[in-house]
């Protein structure tokens, strides 16, 4: 399992249908519009590498309103009780 935060770049007036759009792709735990230098953070969790990567090139990428995306990817994880 990989999982990772993409921070989003939207373009102005359109956050809000952004983030309804990003919610319906699957693998999307958590999206939400926060202030700072990025507009919106998602929260992924794909199978493998190459599943997270096409769901940003494909999915977020084409959403009209992405201006630009950085993807962090968790390289630890905490251990689950």
């Amino acid at each position: 399992m990989v999982r990772s935060y993409v921070l989003l770049t939207v373009e102005i007036g359109k956050v809000e249908s952004v983030i309804e759009a990003l919610k319906q792709i699957p693998g999307v735990t958590k999206a939400d519009a926060v202030t700072g230098p990025y507009d919106a953070i998602v929260h992924i969790e794909a199978n493998d590498l190459g599943e997270l990567t096409r769901k940003i090139l494909h999915d977020i990428h084409n959403i009209d309103g992405v201006i630009d995306t950085t993807t962090a990817i968790v390289v630890e994880m905490e251990e689950e009780e």
